[in-house]
């Protein structure tokens, strides 16, 4: 007789887990508790058969568990935190209770589902996010530097404290003690970060070399290495998505909406998504080297709607190009206007 196919629903922790497996029907065949290693963790999946349907949600560390639960025959899963919240009010809150929630969501074909990114993708999202952490700290750094100068009376009149002129004044400064230690410590940590940065940089156009889609968007206008990096990096496998208003909502940046009988309401924009795509998006449409005909939208919206919704609005329409460069490898309608 063929063993039926198992569904085993994972609450995932950072020291130990536990396994919910049942059968089709929703008969709860055990519950149990493991440590979190991947001799645990195959051992615990070895009792659920051949190919059993495996669910875990989108926390913290669940790389290396999905790849584990692969590698030893699992079809895993990948449940979105926020659709799995709908399903599961609880008076009393368990791990047993969640596991087998999703268990149960995978099993009636119910399951808000997450894309699994292949190892490949993960370890490039990683640079890249680990690029843009290292930009935001060495923000910090300097405006520390600035804050400090300001507390001793010091005023800044170059719009690059840190460039060649900057750095030239902040040599010949003369700060009391402390003050004069502290901006020489964020000095050496801006300078620190520089190189880091420098070196991803590197490493991730190395690894992007080859990829049709990473040259692709460089020929938007605003869209340089680092931006084309952080689309291709976080957008991953373009088919996913049909169309571009698809890649919009999956960004978090299309309008919520409310709809009750007769009533309907927009609001703002979920930001259900990648925050990075946003911030690319958005700082691709607006910065000075971005579409013309993107800027005159903006304009006309701001002075409409105000510069929030117009930075948005263009954003949005930025992504359609990425769309359509990461899925033909050219973007079609920028190639007949300088042709």
């Amino acid at each position: 007789m063929e063993q039926q196919r198992q569904y085993v629903g994972i609450d995932l922790h950072r020291r130990r887990s536990v396994f919910v497996r049942m059968t089709p029907d929703g008969t709860v065949l055990e519950r149990s508790r493991v440590e979190n290693s991947a001799m645990a963790f195959a051992a615990e999946i070895g009792k659920a058969g051949p190919s059993p349907e495996v669910v875990l949600e989108a926390t913290l560390g669940w790389y290396w568990a999905a790849d584990v639960l692969a590698e030893n025959g699992a079809v895993v899963h990948l449940a979105h935190p926020l659709g799995v919240k709908a399903f599961g009010y609880q008076r009393v809150k368990k791990d047993e209770t969640d596991a087998q929630l999703l268990a149960d969501l995978l099993r009636m074909g119910r399951l808000p589902e997450s894309w699994i990114a292949p190892p490949a993708l993960r370890e490039l999202r990683e640079m890249v996010r680990h690029r843009h952490g290292l930009v935001g700290a060495r923000t910090n750094a300097k405006l520390q530097v600035h804050a400090v100068l300001a507390k001793q009376g010091v005023v800044v009149v170059l719009s690059d404290l840190f460039g060649v002129a900057g750095n030239l004044v902040l040599d010949e400064l003369c700060l009391d003690a402390p003050y004069q230690a502290r901006v020489e410590s964020m000095r050496r940590l801006v300078a620190l970060h520089n190189a880091e940065i420098a070196a991803l940089d590197t490493a991730i156009h190395r690894r992007l070399a080859d990829d049709k889609a990473y040259e692709a968007l460089q020929t938007i206008p605003g869209v340089g290495r680092t931006l084309a990096a952080v689309f291709v990096a976080e957008i991953g496998d373009i088919t996913r998505f049909q169309r571009p208003g698809q890649l919009a909502s999956w960004a978090g940046m299309t309008p919520r909406h409310h709809e009750s009988d007769t009533t309907i309401r927009r609001g703002r924009i979920t930001k259900q998504g990648s925050r990075l795509v946003r911030w690319a998006a958005m700082e691709a449409a607006t910065g000075p080297r971005g579409p013309v005909f993107l800027k005159a939208d903006y304009r006309r919206l701001a002075a409409r709607r105000g510069k929030m919704i117009a930075k948005v609005a263009a954003g949005r329409k930025l992504l359609t190009l990425v769309f359509y460069g990461m899925r033909d490898g050219e973007v079609r309608c920028l190639a007949e206007k300088t042709a």
